[in-house]
């Protein structure tokens, strides 16, 4: 498997320089364009797409703090796709409160007061999972690699992810 840091010469990291990716992105869109290999032969031209594909996806990927945070524990081989991780009690306690609110709010559609409370709620969780988790992904990216740092980067993805399912929540809801 091609890694992406590599591809792109830079240095792994949960922040990846964002001017360098885009340099390297379209440094080789333009290397690798099949318009580039129209007349060259199949395998060529097979190898061309790929190489294109593949830059594709390193640039999605390294374009979204997500994506990039995913990609590096699956890289480190502590991430599996499909994965069922199970959350700390008291977060799971906490995002029940949460949840709560929400189904009340949705009970009572007109009441702003429980949507505010709702969405003030999940913004708080964000806010504390940013703060818990920029330090840990600091010391990644200054050459702390260790697991045991990883796996608690790794829990703090699942968070994200559970925290995100719930905005999508409130956000269809506040959409009908």
């Amino acid at each position: 498997m091609v890694n992406y840091f590599e591809l792109y010469d830079l240095p792994e990291s949960f922040n990846p320089d964002t001017a360098a990716v885009k340099k390297k992105y379209y440094e080789l869109s333009r290397q690798y364009h099949p318009d580039r290999f129209a007349q060259a032969d199949d395998s060529t031209r097979a190898e061309a797409l790929r190489m294109a594909a593949l830059n594709n996806d390193a640039f999605k990927t390294l374009n979204s703090a997500d994506s990039t945070m995913a990609y590096i524990l699956k890289q480190h081989e502590l991430l599996e796709d499909e994965e069922k991780y199970n959350l700390p009690p008291n977060f799971l306690m906490e995002m029940m409160d949460l949840n709560e609110v929400i189904s009340e709010w949705e009970e009572e559609r007109d009441n702003d007061r429980l949507q505010l409370q709702a969405t003030e709620s999940l913004l708080d969780q964000f806010e504390q999972w940013q703060l818990a988790v920029q330090p840990l992904t600091q010391q990644f990216d200054a050459g702390n690699h260790d697991k045991e740092l990883l796996l608690r980067i790794k829990d703090y993805y699942f968070r994200k992810k559970y925290l995100l399912r719930i905005q999508e929540r409130i956000d269809t809801f506040a959409s009908r």
